[in-house]
């Protein structure tokens, strides 16, 4: 048998909105558990948690371990939870910035079953390529500036674990790619927050024109986008025969766009949160065009093409799927 655990009432009041997605005879524990995980230093694990409250020879220990691995709960609730508490606190209005990525957990062993070999972003370098074996997650955080810190960070409010095509296949499960995931994460997150406008902002491993196209235009994305990158205009007006034409006149790749020297650059302070580290100046070109690929959707967008005056950087492009958005809106 626990002993049982006093906490705070203010506390409780405060834990009470995620605290509602367990059931009754739960909640102490949980609410136990979120205490020993504020406490706690080091890694945030259940043994680490009793330790903090002075739990570690309690012969009931299982029953903390119980509520993650044998309990009914939602986790969908507790992250519809926490996304509008921090909307409420740091985004009352206006749109809201939602950053995408996915994330390695390096994990090992025979239990670890959807682990895999992926790519390694955090290990790998220009000139070597590492692969590491584990478990990889899709990540959806809140991008706000924090008064405090006086620069952005990026609060997790959601996180899907992503198997590999080879365990789906294995186990008899329906495997779905990092981009069908990141394609429900913001559709999820879309219908929590139904009056609010979503900006998700991506690497370029999700510029793909299926998710682009897929998601609603209430999604406004904004990502990394290819030099090499088959740019259009739009289709002409009038068209007297054939088929209705999709898109126009092949514009010039972003690449050409760098030595062109019609090219028009406008310079501007760096707008990005290493701005401290930096300050240098960047130059920027940007236009409208049709982003097409044969046998794949045509999707407008903005793209806006970076360059770096002393170096420092590779030229880099990024696109928007709202064409009217200003160019430094993007870039910020």
């Amino acid at each position: 048998m626990v002993r049982p655990i006093v906490l705070p009432k203010s506390f409780v009041a405060w834990l009470w909105p995620y605290l509602e997605a367990f059931s009754g005879r739960t909640r102490a524990t949980v609410a136990a558990l979120a205490v020993g995980a504020v406490l706690a230093v080091g890694p945030r694990t259940v043994a680490n948690a009793l330790r903090a409250l002075g739990l570690a020879d309690e012969p009931g220990f299982a029953t903390f371990h119980r509520v993650l691995n044998r309990n009914a709960w939602s986790g969908l609730v507790l992250a519809r939870t926490l996304l509008h508490a921090l909307v409420g606190a740091f985004v009352p209005d206006g749109p809201v910035v939602i950053g995408v990525d996915h994330t390695l957990e390096r994990r090992r062993g025979p239990c670890i079953r959807p682990a895999s070999q992926y790519y390694d972003a955090v290990r790998s370098s220009k000139k070597r390529r590492v692969t590491s074996h584990g478990l990889r997650w899709l990540t959806a955080m809140l991008l706000v500036e924090v008064p405090f810190a006086g620069r952005i960070w990026g609060l997790p409010v959601l996180t899907a674990l992503t198997p590999s095509r080879s365990w789906c296949q294995e186990h008899g499960r329906h495997y779905r790619s990092v981009n069908d995931w990141a394609r429900a994460v913001l559709r999820r997150l879309h219908r929590w927050l139904p009056e609010r406008l979503v900006v998700a902002v991506m690497d370029g491993g999700f510029a793909a024109l299926d998710l682009l196209d897929a998601l609603s235009p209430s999604i406004i994305v904004v990502t990394r986008l290819r030099l090499d990158a088959a740019l259009f205009d739009p289709p002409p007006a009038e068209q007297h025969y054939g088929r209705p034409a999709v898109k126009g006149a092949r514009q010039p790749s972003l690449r050409a766009r760098l030595s062109d020297p019609e090219t028009v650059w406008r310079r501007a302070v760096q707008a990005s949160r290493t701005q401290w580290r930096t300050g240098g100046w960047i130059e920027y070109a940007s236009g409208t065009a049709l982003w097409y690929h044969a046998g794949k959707p045509v999707v407008p967008i903005l793209w806006v093409l970076v360059r770096y005056p002393d170096g420092r950087r590779e030229p880099e492009a990024f696109l928007c799927t709202d064409p009217t958005v200003p160019p430094r809106t993007v870039l910020e």
